[in-house]
Protein backbone atom coordinates (compact mmCIF):
# COMPACT_ATOMS: atom_id res chain seq x y z
CA UNK A 1 0.00 0.00 0.00
CA UNK A 2 3.02 2.32 1.15
CA UNK A 3 4.48 1.55 -2.49
CA UNK A 4 1.14 2.75 -4.22
CA UNK A 5 0.82 5.73 -2.02
CA UNK A 6 3.99 6.73 -3.05
CA UNK A 7 3.44 5.97 -6.78
CA UNK A 8 0.24 7.87 -6.99
CA UNK A 9 1.97 11.22 -5.07
CA UNK A 10 4.62 10.80 -7.67
CA UNK A 11 1.94 11.50 -10.40
CA UNK A 12 0.54 13.45 -8.91
CA UNK A 13 3.66 15.87 -7.65
CA UNK A 14 4.24 15.06 -11.56
CA UNK A 15 0.82 16.48 -12.50
CA UNK A 16 1.25 19.59 -10.34
CA UNK A 17 4.73 20.76 -11.30
CA UNK A 18 3.52 20.37 -15.27
CA UNK A 19 0.47 22.51 -14.19
CA UNK A 20 2.79 25.17 -12.96
CA UNK A 21 5.19 24.86 -15.24
CA UNK A 22 1.95 25.83 -17.95
CA UNK A 23 0.89 28.20 -15.98
CA UNK A 24 4.47 30.08 -15.78
CA UNK A 25 5.66 29.52 -19.19
CA UNK A 26 2.67 28.83 -21.92
CA UNK A 27 3.37 25.86 -24.08
CA UNK A 28 4.08 26.20 -28.04
CA UNK A 29 4.15 23.74 -30.42
CA UNK A 30 6.43 24.24 -32.59
CA UNK A 31 9.69 25.26 -31.16
CA UNK A 32 10.89 29.43 -31.11
CA UNK A 33 13.04 30.05 -33.78
CA UNK A 34 14.14 33.59 -35.43
CA UNK A 35 12.39 32.72 -38.47
CA UNK A 36 9.15 32.58 -36.65
CA UNK A 37 9.88 35.97 -34.62
CA UNK A 38 10.09 37.81 -37.65
CA UNK A 39 7.63 36.33 -39.24
CA UNK A 40 5.00 36.89 -36.41
CA UNK A 41 6.38 40.39 -35.47
CA UNK A 42 5.44 41.12 -39.08
CA UNK A 43 1.91 40.12 -38.93
CA UNK A 44 1.90 42.21 -35.78
CA UNK A 45 2.87 45.01 -37.25
CA UNK A 46 0.87 44.91 -40.66
CA UNK A 47 -2.24 44.40 -37.93
CA UNK A 48 -1.13 46.79 -35.39
CA UNK A 49 1.66 49.40 -36.81
CA UNK A 50 4.96 50.41 -35.07
CA UNK A 51 3.16 51.37 -31.89
CA UNK A 52 1.41 48.42 -31.93
CA UNK A 53 4.55 45.78 -31.28
CA UNK A 54 5.14 45.02 -27.94
CA UNK A 55 7.36 42.08 -26.78
CA UNK A 56 4.89 40.33 -24.43
CA UNK A 57 2.20 40.70 -26.85
CA UNK A 58 5.00 39.53 -29.62
CA UNK A 59 5.52 36.63 -26.93
CA UNK A 60 1.81 35.83 -26.53
CA UNK A 61 1.42 35.39 -29.83
CA UNK A 62 4.42 33.10 -30.43
CA UNK A 63 3.36 30.69 -27.45
CA UNK A 64 6.36 31.54 -25.25
CA UNK A 65 7.75 33.14 -22.47
CA UNK A 66 8.77 36.71 -22.91
CA UNK A 67 12.23 35.76 -21.92
CA UNK A 68 12.58 33.10 -24.07
CA UNK A 69 12.40 35.76 -27.24
CA UNK A 70 15.64 37.22 -25.41
CA UNK A 71 17.14 34.26 -26.56
CA UNK A 72 16.81 35.07 -30.10
CA UNK A 73 16.68 38.79 -30.22
CA UNK A 74 18.71 41.30 -27.74
CA UNK A 75 15.45 43.57 -27.70
CA UNK A 76 12.79 45.31 -29.50
CA UNK A 77 14.80 47.23 -31.85
CA UNK A 78 16.62 44.71 -32.67
CA UNK A 79 12.96 43.10 -34.13
CA UNK A 80 12.15 46.18 -35.87
CA UNK A 81 15.25 45.98 -37.83
CA UNK A 82 14.66 42.37 -38.38
CA UNK A 83 10.99 42.40 -39.43
CA UNK A 84 11.94 45.59 -41.88
CA UNK A 85 14.57 43.64 -43.42
CA UNK A 86 12.59 40.82 -43.81
CA UNK A 87 10.10 42.33 -46.23
CA UNK A 88 12.52 44.33 -48.29
CA UNK A 89 14.20 41.48 -49.96
CA UNK A 90 14.36 41.02 -53.42
CA UNK A 91 14.28 38.15 -55.18
CA UNK A 92 14.45 39.73 -58.56
CA UNK A 93 12.62 39.26 -62.22
CA UNK A 94 13.03 36.03 -63.63
CA UNK A 95 15.58 35.80 -65.99
CA UNK A 96 17.57 32.93 -68.02
CA UNK A 97 20.52 35.28 -69.62
CA UNK A 98 21.63 38.44 -68.24
CA UNK A 99 19.09 41.51 -69.42
CA UNK A 100 20.83 44.12 -71.47
CA UNK A 101 18.07 46.22 -70.23
CA UNK A 102 18.90 48.29 -67.68
CA UNK A 103 16.14 50.45 -67.43
CA UNK A 104 13.71 47.60 -67.70
CA UNK A 105 15.51 45.71 -64.22
CA UNK A 106 15.72 49.26 -62.33
CA UNK A 107 12.30 49.73 -63.21
CA UNK A 108 11.35 46.27 -61.86
CA UNK A 109 13.28 47.05 -59.38
CA UNK A 110 12.10 49.97 -57.77
CA UNK A 111 7.96 49.13 -58.55
CA UNK A 112 9.05 45.73 -56.24
CA UNK A 113 10.30 47.79 -53.63
CA UNK A 114 7.01 50.64 -54.52
CA UNK A 115 4.94 47.28 -53.77
CA UNK A 116 6.90 46.14 -50.61
CA UNK A 117 6.43 49.07 -48.50
CA UNK A 118 2.80 49.57 -49.74
CA UNK A 119 2.17 46.12 -48.49
CA UNK A 120 3.21 46.62 -45.27
CA UNK A 121 3.01 50.35 -44.88
CA UNK A 122 4.66 50.46 -41.64
CA UNK A 123 8.03 49.81 -43.48
CA UNK A 124 8.09 53.48 -45.34
CA UNK A 125 8.09 55.02 -41.69
CA UNK A 126 10.80 52.79 -40.46
CA UNK A 127 13.19 52.41 -42.93
CA UNK A 128 14.63 56.55 -42.70
CA UNK A 129 15.32 55.81 -39.07
CA UNK A 130 16.31 52.16 -39.11
CA UNK A 131 19.70 49.95 -39.58
CA UNK A 132 20.06 49.01 -42.74
CA UNK A 133 19.94 45.19 -43.14
CA UNK A 134 21.40 42.74 -45.66
CA UNK A 135 18.35 43.00 -48.01
CA UNK A 136 18.01 46.40 -48.23
CA UNK A 137 21.56 46.56 -48.81
CA UNK A 138 21.86 44.04 -51.48
CA UNK A 139 19.24 45.99 -53.39
CA UNK A 140 21.19 49.44 -53.41
CA UNK A 141 23.87 47.33 -54.29
CA UNK A 142 22.04 45.63 -57.40
CA UNK A 143 20.23 49.19 -58.25
CA UNK A 144 24.04 50.56 -58.16
CA UNK A 145 25.41 47.90 -60.29
CA UNK A 146 22.63 48.50 -62.69
CA UNK A 147 23.09 52.03 -62.74
CA UNK A 148 26.61 51.47 -63.74
CA UNK A 149 26.09 48.92 -66.45
CA UNK A 150 23.76 51.66 -67.96
CA UNK A 151 26.21 54.13 -68.45
CA UNK A 152 26.21 56.08 -64.88
CA UNK A 153 29.55 57.12 -63.95
CA UNK A 154 30.94 56.82 -60.41
CA UNK A 155 30.55 60.38 -59.90
CA UNK A 156 26.89 60.76 -60.50
CA UNK A 157 26.12 57.10 -59.40
CA UNK A 158 25.49 59.20 -55.55
CA UNK A 159 23.30 61.62 -56.95
CA UNK A 160 21.26 58.77 -59.14
CA UNK A 161 20.64 56.40 -55.89
CA UNK A 162 19.22 59.48 -53.70
CA UNK A 163 17.39 60.45 -55.96
CA UNK A 164 15.36 57.31 -56.95
CA UNK A 165 15.45 56.44 -53.27
CA UNK A 166 13.60 59.48 -52.34
CA UNK A 167 11.66 59.37 -55.25
CA UNK A 168 10.58 56.16 -54.18
CA UNK A 169 9.75 56.84 -50.57
CA UNK A 170 7.89 59.92 -51.17
CA UNK A 171 5.33 58.15 -53.87
CA UNK A 172 4.94 55.47 -51.15
CA UNK A 173 4.08 57.84 -48.00
CA UNK A 174 1.79 59.76 -50.02
CA UNK A 175 0.61 56.62 -51.75
CA UNK A 176 0.32 55.31 -48.01
CA UNK A 177 -1.31 57.85 -46.37
CA UNK A 178 -3.89 59.14 -49.43
CA UNK A 179 -7.08 58.18 -47.73
CA UNK A 180 -9.76 60.52 -49.18
CA UNK A 181 -12.68 58.33 -50.71
CA UNK A 182 -13.89 59.01 -53.98
CA UNK A 183 -16.79 61.93 -52.69
CA UNK A 184 -13.73 63.34 -50.78
CA UNK A 185 -12.03 63.91 -53.58
CA UNK A 186 -14.80 64.87 -55.50
CA UNK A 187 -15.94 67.44 -53.14
CA UNK A 188 -12.60 69.00 -53.32
CA UNK A 189 -12.05 69.06 -56.71
CA UNK A 190 -15.89 70.73 -56.70
CA UNK A 191 -14.23 73.76 -54.56
CA UNK A 192 -11.21 74.04 -56.57
CA UNK A 193 -13.45 74.85 -59.47
CA UNK A 194 -15.10 77.41 -57.55
CA UNK A 195 -11.60 78.69 -57.12
CA UNK A 196 -10.83 78.49 -60.61
CA UNK A 197 -9.46 82.02 -61.11
CA UNK A 198 -7.17 81.57 -58.46
CA UNK A 199 -5.54 77.65 -59.35
CA UNK A 200 -6.41 78.36 -63.15
CA UNK A 201 -4.21 75.21 -63.91
CA UNK A 202 -4.64 72.57 -61.33
CA UNK A 203 -8.32 73.16 -61.66
CA UNK A 204 -7.88 72.40 -65.94
CA UNK A 205 -6.02 69.58 -65.26
CA UNK A 206 -8.38 68.24 -62.21
CA UNK A 207 -5.18 67.41 -60.56
CA UNK A 208 -7.39 66.43 -57.19
CA UNK A 209 -9.17 63.74 -59.30
CA UNK A 210 -6.27 62.03 -60.38
CA UNK A 211 -5.89 58.53 -58.26
CA UNK A 212 -3.84 57.14 -60.96
CA UNK A 213 -0.88 56.06 -58.64
CA UNK A 214 0.67 53.21 -60.35
CA UNK A 215 0.50 55.26 -64.01
CA UNK A 216 2.04 58.23 -61.94
CA UNK A 217 5.00 56.49 -60.20
CA UNK A 218 5.67 54.59 -63.84
CA UNK A 219 5.92 57.81 -65.61
CA UNK A 220 8.00 60.02 -63.17
CA UNK A 221 10.21 57.28 -63.30
CA UNK A 222 10.32 57.32 -66.34
CA UNK A 223 11.03 60.90 -66.42
CA UNK A 224 13.85 60.84 -63.77
CA UNK A 225 15.41 57.95 -65.63
CA UNK A 226 15.73 59.69 -68.41
CA UNK A 227 17.31 62.60 -66.34
CA UNK A 228 19.85 59.89 -65.27
CA UNK A 229 20.50 58.46 -68.62
CA UNK A 230 23.51 59.01 -69.87
CA UNK A 231 23.43 61.98 -72.99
Amino acid sequence: MAAKRSGAQSKRSQRIGGSLQSAQEPHSEQPLSLERIVATAVELLDGQGVDGLKMRQLADRLGSGAMSLYWHVDNKEAVFDLALDSVLEYRGPPQTVESQDWRGEVVHMLEDWRASMLRHPWSASLLPRRRLGPNILSRLELLSNTLTRGGVADADLNVAIWSLWNYVMGATITRANFNLSDDDMAAAQQRLTRLSERYPTIERTRLLLDNDWDGAFRKGLDSLLDGLSPR
